[in-house]
């Protein structure tokens, strides 16, 4: 009781709402929790459809991309969703916007092409440079490549929506927070029923 001589109100931490989820798990009989997870998997594997769907239509192994840094500032901000084409035919030119993957490193570079090296045979080597970085890119090559040639392109960049990767990024620096929303997502939709 408080001491107004009012009712006690009894708030229920984190654990209980757990408690309830494992009561909502038991209370489903097997058929529900089949069909539940059924269902989760389905969403998994749509998702999965469309994934691979965008690649073999753009040409590119990974069609959207998320801005990591501001290297690219005015043109593209840290958080930028960016779609990506990469059909092989269509030559790359200076001015372009490409996602480049080089040795040693894991996560793609977003970088305009500055300065193209074209040779008699057809090959095309060029230079990169993010836009509000002072030097071009070779100090972000592998060791002894002052150039990059097409097969190191993810992609070029076609179209982008300001700041909806945040998330993405606030999720690659808060695990945990990644962790939590993935299992809240999970569980709502194993514990969602049909009305």
């Amino acid at each position: 009781r408080d001491p107004f001589g009012g009712a006690a109100w009894v708030v229920q931490p984190f654990p209980g709402a757990a408690m309830d989820l494992f009561g909502d798990l038991r209370r489903m009989n097997k058929r529900q929790l089949y069909y539940q997870v059924l269902n989760f998997a389905m969403i998994v594997s749509s998702a999965l459809m469309i994934w691979k769907g965008l690649i073999v239509i753009t040409g590119s192994e990974s069609p959207i991309v998320v801005v990591l840094s501001g290297s690219m500032e005015p043109a593209f901000h840290r958080g930028d969703l960016l779609f990506l084409t990469n059909f092989h035919d269509d030559p790359i030119r200076a001015g372009e916007i490409v996602v480049f993957k080089v040795e040693g490193r894991d996560i793609p570079i977003v970088h305009r092409v500055i300065k193209i090296h074209e040779k008699e045979n057809g090959n095309i080597k060029f230079l990169t440079k993010g836009d509000n970085n002072e030097v071009d890119d070779r100090g972000l090559y592998k060791e002894g490549q002052n150039w990059l040639e097409k097969k190191d392109v993810v992609g070029r960049a076609r179209g982008f929506l300001p700041y909806v990767g945040m998330v993405t990024i606030i999720m690659n620096d808060y695990p945990k927070f990644k962790y939590a929303l993935l299992a809240v997502m999970g569980a709502y939709v194993l514990l969602k029923r049909e009305s």
